[in-house]
């Protein structure tokens, strides 16, 4: 009789379950005990397989999606890929409205897992036309038998996380975790987590990290929509200019804001003292961190999980290269190049 072989069926099979690492070098001088969530240990390198494996499966439990149907999504490149990746396994057609300010590398990865990608105007109010919250919309309306996941609204994004990420994190942590630290974009990864995690332990503190040029933090302190707070920034999947109903504002205690430049510095300086190669938005979590444990939130006995969204092959063409660093002025900062290349002749 032959032994069975040890094999998954397809990669979908490997979403979720991603490990906790804990970072030993760049909180050497920070009070408190560090752990990473890395989620581009997923299969399509991000959190968002989580909610697009489960938006796309309970869509079919309820007869929504059938053979031969089209997906349609907003994204800024990751629940893109994602859905793509999906839909690649299950036989839909995608279509993605995406950010201009989503990197060339997230764009062209769309387009070789045979996604149909339309670039869209970052710096347009989200009610414009040509914004791609807008043309989205559009396209679903004009597209017979589509689906539109519509992860800034969808509650199912809130759930994925609850029946996923949050027990993982409680799990792993053995429920020692005191402080929960993560990105807020759509909202769905933290309010989702932070909805089960205080289920368990009401004293848990969540902090939500939010870009400058973003209107999360004050609509969370004030519950108004200031259009004055939006400006162009370059972080990715982070912050908004809308208010995403996916947010769980109630679950969330507080917001800190974090700036382009040094959340760059900081996901660079992971790759060379942690050796994780985290993308954009990771390093926007950490620099949180850090800014965190400078005003005094930590102490010995606090216990942090920090997210790290997605992984760094997404920004080669940004935070990655020198070149686009500089000319954001953002080495003007700090002298920070890559390791030299010298080629041998």
């Amino acid at each position: 009789m032959k032994e069975e072989i040890q094999a998954h069926a397809n990669v979908l099979q490997l979403i979720g379950n991603t490990p906790l690492i804990k970072l030993n070098n760049i909180t050497a001088n920070m009070k408190g005990n560090y752990f990473a969530k890395v989620e581009a240990f997923n299969p399509g390198h991000s959190s968002k397989d989580r909610i697009a494996l489960y938006i796309i499966e309970q869509a079919e439990e309820k007869g929504i999606l059938k053979p031969g149907s089209t997906i349609i999504e907003t994204t800024s490149g990751n629940t893109g890929f994602s859905i793509a990746m999906v839909s690649v396994l299950k036989g839909y057609k995608c279509i993605l409205a995406v950010s201009s300010k989503s990197s060339k590398d997230k764009i062209d990865m769309l387009r070789t897992m045979g996604a149909k990608v339309y670039v869209c105007p970052a710096h347009v109010p989200a009610d414009d036309p040509r914004s791609y919250y807008e043309v989205a919309k559009r396209l679903h309306e004009e597209t017979e038998g589509s689906v539109y996941i519509n992860q800034y609204f969808n509650q199912l994004n809130i759930d994925a996380h609850y029946k996923t990420t949050g027990p993982e994190i409680w799990n792993q942590t053995k429920g020692q975790i005191t402080h929960l630290v993560a990105c807020s974009g759509t909202g769905g990864t933290i309010s989702g987590t932070a909805r089960f995690l205080k289920e368990q332990n009401p004293n848990i503190k969540v902090i939500g990290i939010d870009a400058f040029g973003s209107v999360l933090k004050k609509y969370h302190e004030t519950r108004e929509f200031d259009k004055n707070e939006i400006y162009p920034y370059r972080i990715e999947g982070l912050g908004k200019n809308l208010i995403p109903a996916a947010t769980d504002f109630d679950s969330i205690d507080e917001f800190i804001k974090v700036t382009d430049d040094e959340s760059a510095h900081t996901a660079r300086e992971l790759a060379k003292t942690e050796g994780i190669f985290a993308g954009y938005t990771s390093g926007a979590a950490m620099q949180g961190l850090k800014q965190l444990e400078e005003n005094g939130e930590f102490d010995k006995a606090s216990t942090i999980v920090v997210i790290f969204p997605d992984h760094g092959s997404r920004y080669m063409s940004k935070i990655y290269s020198d070149e686009w660093m500089e000319q954001q002025g953002f080495m003007d900062t700090e002298v920070e190049q890559t390791a030299s290349v010298q080629v041998v002749k």
